[in-house]
């Protein structure tokens, strides 16, 4: 077996490993940002303290700008002011953006191919007691439809400030998800990050399954892994933090190895991540691909553990995904 690859974090599998919701990194990402281009400004929907955004606007006052209870304006707005030169990050609950305002984000900023990065946060049942309507879990299939439209789902809070990082360099128009519970860190400083490009984070030489995970949920593919390391089944975990453009070669190469896939995301089935590995394996090398994330369900409150395990998303139920 070969051992997880290498710059994930050294206490990968301790009980006391650091935990930290991804919009953390979109804070601290914007923040990074705005200091070296002084073209980033940052725009809001009323909810700065949960997105992390008024940690922008403690930097630079003057570069955000408070949209209000508006998410359609927050778009079109965006827009506009990318097509002055600036870039900017409109940020709201993904509920909302892309939620609410679907069509402005298409007509105004793909449609347009705008330089403007869409943040989505709390997306996914993991955002607990907030229930239904703002578990947001058709985001990811939403955004991939738009031509031109760049999609990152951040494995952990410091993957997530390297998309944001990136995101303000990269041509044309971007969504970024993140969540609202806190996940385990589990790359480093030295873990790559570029779009469009996947990450190995646990590989066998001949593994018997292959497991592609976006998200938080690829931490829950590495404890599914050493559990089935320790009984004999050798799996590798392909981490894909670029839902479009897909990393083809990354994909395509683990599937000739392994043979069978198992795709894993905190979103719908239909249409998001899986369909994505689905739909680029039958086109050039078809193999089984059994999808996991939520059955054509909405969310519901409740404890995010409870709702992960409720929904087969937890890498117990991974491992048993394997073993069938």
């Amino acid at each position: 077996m070969i051992q997880p690859t290498a710059h994930l974090a050294d206490n990968l599998f301790a009980k006391d490993i650091e935990k930290k919701p991804t919009r953390d990194g979109f804070g601290t990402g914007t923040v990074a940002a705005g200091k070296k281009d002084k073209n980033v400004v940052v725009l809001c929907a009323d909810l700065k303290e949960s997105t992390r955004a008024e940690w922008f606007e403690k930097e630079f006052p003057d570069r955000f700008v408070e949209i209000g209870v508006a998410e359609q304006n927050l778009a079109t707005v965006g827009s506009g002011m990318a097509a002055v030169g600036k870039v900017p990050f409109v940020a709201s609950y993904a509920a909302f953006s892309p939620g609410r305002n679907y069509e402005q984000i298409r007509t105004t900023i793909a449609l347009n191919q705008q330089h403007v990065i869409v943040c989505g946060m709390h997306a996914g049942v993991s955002v607990g007691p907030d229930g239904a309507t703002h578990q947001m879990l058709e985001d990811i299939g939403l955004m991939r439809m738009l031509p031109g439209m760049t999609v990152l789902v951040p494995g952990d809070a410091l993957e997530a400030h390297k998309a944001v990082v990136a995101a303000a360099t990269h041509n044309g128009p971007v969504y970024i998800r993140f969540g609202r519970t806190a996940s385990p860190v589990f790359s480093t400083e030295e873990t790559p990050f570029e779009i469009g490009k996947a990450v190995l984070l646990w590989d066998h030489a001949k593994p018997r399954v292959a497991i592609m995970s976006t998200g938080t949920l690829s931490y829950q593919a590495l404890l599914a892994a050493k559990a089935l390391a320790a009984e004999g089944t050798e799996v590798s975990v392909l981490h894909v933090p670029t839902v479009k453009p897909l990393d083809t070669e990354a994909v395509l190469a683990l599937a000739k190895r392994a043979g069978r896939i198992i795709t894993v995301e905190e979103h719908q089935t239909m249409g998001g991540f899986g369909s994505a590995i689905a739909e680029c394996v039958s086109e050039h090398y078809p193999v089984p691909v059994h999808r996991m994330g939520v059955q054509d369900l909405f969310g519901q409150s409740g404890d995010p553990d409870e709702l992960m395990q409720h929904y087969g998303l937890s890498a117990t139920h991974i491992v048993e995904a394997v073993r069938s």
